[in-house]
């Protein structure tokens, strides 16, 4: 059967099972690894990223349940040339250890600081529940979701000589 997806902005056209696990799809039929296949049981968040501005755990989400909706992985965040604030934050945070469970983490940082650019560390936390990490990084990482939070609201503020007249 064949499934409609937007990933990243860009349309593909799956013929998969429609049971097919939307990490599989990245993984296997888009060739965009950022998102790890590390339970397959939705307990560690490695396979987290967005879908319609919700972080979902895509080893447990069928491809069936995602036709019109628009997903974004981490790929979709930046380059390695032009990083997305987020991506930019970590870098300079250095708040990535392995990198395993980095992407899940971002993604559900990407998540909640889209419905929240200024969020409490509290809220940080509860966004992070179901991404696990074993490295020790965790107060760099929480750092950078709120330097992240920082970008992104100094991106959409307009300049000293912006939105002036006259």
């Amino acid at each position: 059967m064949t499934i409609s997806l937007t990933v990243n902005g860009s349309s593909h056209a799956i013929d998969a099972d429609p049971a097919t696990p939307l990490l599989y799809v990245l993984r296997d039929d888009l060739g965009l690894n950022g998102a790890k296949y590390g339970c397959g049981l939705g307990q560690c968040g490695s396979c987290t990223v967005v879908v319609d501005g919700e972080a979902v755990l895509s080893c447990m989400v069928p491809i069936m349940l995602l036709e019109g909706r628009e997903v974004t992985t981490i790929e979709g965040l930046g380059t390695l040339e032009k990083p997305g604030p987020l991506q930019q934050a970590f870098i300079e945070l250095q708040a990535a250890q392995c990198g395993y469970c980095i992407p899940g983490m971002m993604m559900s940082a990407h998540a909640l600081l889209r419905r929240k650019a200024q969020p409490s560390e509290e809220e940080i936390r509860e966004a992070l529940t179901t991404n696990l990490c074993r490295c020790g990084t965790h107060m760099r990482i929480l750092a950078a979701i709120r330097r992240a939070g920082e970008l992104m609201q100094a991106a959409s503020l307009p300049g000293p000589d912006e939105g002036r007249t006259g």
